[in-house]
């Protein structure tokens, strides 16, 4: 059925609204469970008593996960094939069912008796995280190998847009879990080192909305079968070769590396985000920097309110990115990474609601740019083969950057003057320079397409 509508071996067909619709609406679940996640670490963290000089510790295994974890996934994926269920969504109900189980024991870890500051405590916490990103890359992957394997290169801006801007809702709805519940009553306080009542059932209800997407996707979305998937993008289905991680990478299009060092620098601030946001907050607009008191627990809802604000602008954005082309693409890319990069100084040295706002405006612009155009200009150079290694090998470049910025987080922390809103200004500066080396970048095209739509 597929094959007659393509014009010959080597096209992709042109998908309509509602099949792009369907094949990356799901992803708002999984961006839901995996930003309760990162925008409740460093406040889950330093509620359960940890040191603030030490937090990148914690931020260290989250991309070690994920650098290990997606190249994996991807090379598996390429030679997965189930009837009924196809290639990439095995992968995708593995790491929801491991989510659902990480959601539920996070948030608990300060009611389990271990005590305040504790290693045991601090441990528990770590190794929970470490497979919370585990689950949340196995669950992430699918959907963007699915774009890989059947949107054609005139349609790879509007999906990729598409499954970023249901990502971003995603986010506002995680992100301002913990506002909207403190407002209706629950406790947004707790005993020293327990997480408040408002965090945990942000979690909960997380976990729900995970399971929930994970079926929807599951029903809807239909791989193309092996056959098709080789016809459409030009090679031979029962080609046997065999190819190691090492022969895959030593055939990768050149824009698989020059894009690899734009997300180095683009991805080693954005940690810092996640780290020191809560409390340059809490030092800057309420003077405090105990986790135990109520103006902490305050800063650490309005970064959620923050967090959803750029979400917001993300969608926003990204609804206009659809229309970007070769042409524009670049250009987006730059000047929305130079904005993003200005947000986090107004942030880092703001001192009011309205600014911290403005700044995170600024970061959203930033934030649909950095989590989209690379990979559509990623997926146009690819030729279909071993699209999931390579999506997940590109993984690497965006998880390499954490793992340093981490690291760096115990020397560049104290340089600083052991200031966390120093630590948001850094992570501007190397937004920015990700923006401009997107100039070194030359896009390749191997895609080609028909403009007959699937029926």
């Amino acid at each position: 059925m597929l094959r007659s509508t393509v014009q010959k071996r080597g096209q992709l067909p042109m998908l309509s609204s509602m099949q792009l619709f369907l094949m990356t609406f799901g992803y708002a679940g999984v961006q839901v469970a995996f930003s309760v996640q990162t925008g409740n670490m460093g406040r889950i963290f330093q509620t359960l008593g940890s040191d603030p000089t030490k937090l990148g510790f914690f931020f260290i295994l989250p991309p070690l996960a994920g650098m290990i974890t997606q190249p994996v996934i991807g090379l598996l994926s390429d030679k997965t094939w189930i009837p009924k269920l196809g290639r990439r969504m095995p992968y995708l109900i593995g790491g929801c069912l491991v989510s659902l189980i990480v959601l539920l024991l996070l948030p608990n870890t300060g009611s389990f008796g271990f005590g305040y500051g504790s290693m045991t405590a601090l441990w528990f916490g770590a190794v929970t995280v470490l497979f919370m990103d585990l689950s949340a890359n196995v669950s992430m992957q699918p959907f963007k190998m699915i774009i890989a394997d059947m949107v054609n290169a005139a349609q790879t801006d509007r999906a990729w847009s598409l499954q970023n801007i249901w990502g971003s809702l995603g986010g506002v709805i995680a992100f301002v879990f913990p506002f909207i519940l403190t407002s209706m009553g629950v406790a947004n306080t707790a005993a020293r080192g327990v997480v408040p009542d408002s965090v945990k059932i942000s979690f909960y209800v997380a976990a729900a909305i995970l399971l929930l997407s994970t079926i929807f996707t599951i029903m809807n979305v239909k791989e193309y079968d092996p056959e098709t998937l080789a016809y459409c993008h030009g090679y031979q289905a029962n080609d046997k070769v065999r190819e190691s991680f090492g022969d895959i990478l030593r055939h990768a299009p050149k824009v698989f590396w020059t894009l690899g060092l734009v997300e180095f620098f683009v991805w080693f601030g954005i940690p810092y985000m996640w780290t020191y946001s809560t409390g340059a907050l809490s030092e800057n607009i309420w003077g405090v920097s105990d986790p135990a008191s109520a103006g902490y627990q305050a800063a650490g809802n309005w970064f959620g309110i923050l967090q959803a604000v750029y979400s917001i602008v993300a969608i926003i954005v990204g609804i206009a990115f659809q229309r970007l082309n070769n042409r524009t693409r670049k250009m987006a890319y730059f000047l929305s990474l130079i904005a993003g990069g200005i947000g986090f100084m107004v942030v880092a040295y703001g001192h009011t609601h309205a600014s911290s706002l403005i700044g995170f405006v600024l970061i959203g612009i930033g934030w649909i740019a950095l989590i989209s155009i690379p990979f559509t200009i990623l997926t146009n150079g690819l030729d279909g083969k071993h699209d999931g290694v390579y999506l997940g090998l590109f993984n690497c470049f965006i998880c390499i950057p954490q793992i340093v910025a981490s690291v760096a987080s115990f020397v560049i922390f104290p340089a600083v003057g052991k200031s966390m809103a120093h630590m948001l200004a850094i992570a501007g500066i190397f937004l920015i320079i990700g923006g401009c080396l997107i100039w070194i970048v030359k896009e390749e095209k191997t895609q080609v397409y028909t403009t007959k739509k699937e029926k």
